[in-house]
């Protein structure tokens, strides 16, 4: 991806300052840590970085960058792993970020419902719920530094989207400002209103190409009082399969994660945490991670041990381990979130994000693999994720003594290669993480023309002068001619 580092001209944020006050306006050496991605691989700038405390100010913040021509790049907590909160063009493009809209204006027990604004972070929200004795289950590695407005901009998955599907169906209303400064409220908690074309869900997974979310009504669950987390060992990905199969047959919705992990993640996650002690002896070509919750009367414990003796006995799995206690879940989980530590502290790698139907991800994987050793056989694959939605990520890692472009000439071949073969499967190149501006071209080069003229169509009918967001997820062209 080509990012623009040029020299960003200190006028239009001297502008800004008059029209907004110096409060809610960052400049000079200030934007810096605004404008690096997650993983630190790509440094951008800004003309400016604006801090909105209201709606009303971030309303204001849209109108002064549209009178000054400039294009606002919205940002939450910046976690995101494909570009879509990083300026690409700095000398015409503004960050808003939402850091300082934290409030939660309500949490409704009765309602099963809450309304919090798009910056408050998803593990403070989370443990704010569960002090009503709610529970909202959008669960994410990046949870105590990502922010609501981006997990709902992004479409967040997560490693509940097997039982309470993506962030989009957790969402109840939004309000959102629009690109020319107006606000769309549509903060409901009605569960069922069919007036018409639902117009929230424009705005859920648009990465804020189409306004700026600023609050979220979301749907609360019941606090599971039970959690049951097993590992569990087997002779072949293909086994996990049919594992999985086998637990939503007997386990049925309460089983809340299903992850599949190779030998190699527990290498990588302890290199990141050299502490964790392995939780099973030997080891075998696959795992899988899962966990099952509830509340009330059912016995979680008890459904576990039976699944897990009844799947051993058919021989189905090699073998396993429950975690006894809350701590020892936690470790369990940490192998599983390790591995991605581990993965960084390699060097550059390639991360993906893909999702092929479930019934076809063990071929996936081995196809894939197969591919990427014989294009790159000095190259490591490392293959994980979500068995219940079909979500793979295969990460690949070059040599880490490689001259870096080596090592990124190696990356872009092995995103060609899985791709290549991905397309085989009618797969998609983005499960969970969104398009940015890391996956566009990746992106533009499968959308069949039908698709590319309905977005552009809604594009140019909500921000005709391409003030939002401009160069995420597609190269559109408004009313002023701008592409």
């Amino acid at each position: 991806m080509s990012i623009e580092t040029k020299e960003v001209p200190g006028q239009p944020a001297l502008a800004l300052e008059a029209a907004l006050g110096a409060d809610l306006v960052l400049g000079g050496a200030d934007v810096a840590r605004y404008c690096s991605d997650w993983h630190g691989d790509v440094a951008t700038g800004a003309v400016a970085v604006l801090r909105p405390r209201s709606t009303e100010d971030v309303s204001a913040c849209v109108r002064a960058c549209a009178a000054l021509g400039l294009s606002v790049v919205p940002q939450g907590g910046n976690t995101g792993l494909v570009l879509g909160a990083i300026p690409d063009r700095p000398a015409s493009q503004v960050i808003l970020s939402l850091e300082r809209m934290t409030r939660i204006r309500s949490i409704d027990a009765d309602d099963f419902s809450a309304v919090v604004e798009a910056g408050a972070i998803l593990s403070e929200f989370k443990d704010r719920v569960e002090e009503a004795g709610m529970f909202f289950p959008l669960a994410l590695g990046a949870q105590g530094s990502c922010r609501i407005g981006g997990n709902v901009s992004t479409n967040a998955g997560g490693i509940n989207v097997l039982r309470y599907g993506m962030t989009r169906e957790l969402v109840l209303g939004l309000e959102v400002v629009l690109p020319d400064g107006s606000v769309f409220e549509g903060l409901s908690t009605l569960r069922k209103d069919n007036r018409g074309i639902d117009l929230k869900q424009l705005f859920i997974g648009a990465e804020g190409t189409l306004g700026i979310i600023t609050a979220v009504a979301v749907k609360l669950m019941p606090q599971p009082e039970q959690v049951a987390t097993a590992l569990i060992g087997l002779n072949a990905l293909d086994d996990a399969i049919t594992l999985y199969r086998r637990a939503r047959r007997d386990c049925c919705d309460l089983m809340s994660a299903f992850e599949f992990m190779p030998p190699l993640a527990f290498t990588l996650a302890r290199e990141a945490i050299p502490d964790l002690a392995m939780p099973m002896d030997g080891g075998y070509p696959a795992y899988v991670l899962m966990e099952i919750s509830g509340s009330g009367l059912i016995d979680i414990e008890d459904l576990m041990q039976r699944f897990l003796g009844a799947v051993l006995e058919d021989e189905l799995v090699v073998d396993g381990v429950i975690a006894n206690s809350r701590d020892q879940a936690r470790k369990l989980w940490l192998f599983r979130e390790g591995m991605n530590e581990g993965q960084a502290k390699r060097g550059p790698h390639l991360r993906t994000d893909v999702s092929v139907p479930l019934s076809r991800l063990a071929d996936f994987v081995r196809d894939a693999e197969a591919a990427v050793t014989e294009a790159l056989p000095d190259c490591t694959c490392v293959s994980y994720g979500h068995v219940g939605d079909g979500n793979v990520h295969l990460n690949v890692l070059p040599p880490g003594d490689l001259p870096r472009a080596e090592i990124d000439a190696r990356i872009y071949k092995a995103k060609t290669v899985i791709n290549t073969v991905l397309d085989t499967y009618r797969g998609s190149v983005s499960a969970e993480h969104g398009i940015g501006r890391l996956k566009k071209p990746d992106f533009e080069a499968r959308l069949p023309a039908v698709q590319r003229k309905l977005l552009n169509a809604i594009k140019t009918a909500v921000d005709p002068t391409l003030v939002m967001n401009a160069g995420c997820q597609l190269n559109y062209t408004g009313d002023s001619g701008q592409s």
